[in-house]
């Protein structure tokens, strides 16, 4: 019984850092769509997927609303990140803050996000999504509006799946694969902005992009993602 004790306290003295790590600072470079972001944390990207929220894929109705949204209160600024968990593609699940604006609350708030309570019991979040749907906000002023997990679902193949972070050139075998059209691009001069040269490198794991390696896509396209 002592030794349990004892590995137990050994455990909680390894895992408080680990705890107070769950919180940092970043800038936004890129917003990938309603409910995820690049973080720029100690000079490298992270890809940080909103708490509790499921927004709208970029094809789906409201979807690239949803990002236009989300790009107005976060983009380019300073954020809080508050990780809960990683997810199975090695994404940060988190809840993100501008100020005292807590991000997630707010896409549901704007009705750019369906509240995902099947992973939550957040009351507060609850009664914001009825606070739309009753003021037929954002996705809520149309008609029979879709979750993506079902419209995912109905759309198989039409919708670039994250990669996971263990097998970074092979997508998970529980999602459809990114479609050639989504991730066809493969070099520097074929890249609109900064933000595409991120999607191409985080999503379809365009390696190539970063031919110094420093985790950082196309320097010249995105020279200015950096400056915090």
């Amino acid at each position: 019984m002592n030794h349990i004790r004892f590995l137990i306290f050994v455990a909680l003295i390894v895992l408080c850092p680990l705890a107070s790590a769950a919180e940092f600072s970043g800038k936004v470079i890129a917003v990938l769509d309603g409910d995820t972001l690049l973080v720029l944390r100690d000079g490298h990207p992270v890809k940080v997927r909103f708490a509790e929220i499921d927004a709208p894929e970029k094809a789906q109705p409201f979807g690239m609303a949803s990002k236009k949204s989300l790009s107005e209160m976060v983009k380019g600024k300073q954020i809080k990140v508050v990780s809960r968990a990683v997810d199975d593609y090695g994404r940060l699940v988190a809840m993100v803050y501008v100020g005292e604006l807590n991000v997630n609350h707010e896409q549901v708030r704007r009705g750019m996000a369906w509240e995902y309570s099947r992973f939550h019991s957040n009351r507060e979040l609850m009664a914001l999504q009825h606070e739309a749907q009753q003021a037929r906000r954002g996705l809520w002023a149309g008609t029979d509006p879709v979750e993506p997990s079902q419209w995912r679902k109905q759309h198989p193949g039409t919708w670039a799946a994250p990669l996971p972070a263990s097998v970074p050139s092979t997508p998970a075998p529980s999602s459809p694969a990114p479609t050639d059209q989504a991730c066809g691009k493969k070099h520097c001069s074929e890249m609109n902005s900064c933000e595409d040269a991120m999607h191409y490198f985080s999503i379809c794991g365009q390696k190539a992009l970063d031919g110094d390696a420093d985790g950082k896509p196309c320097e010249k396209l995105c020279a200015d993602a950096g400056k915090l």
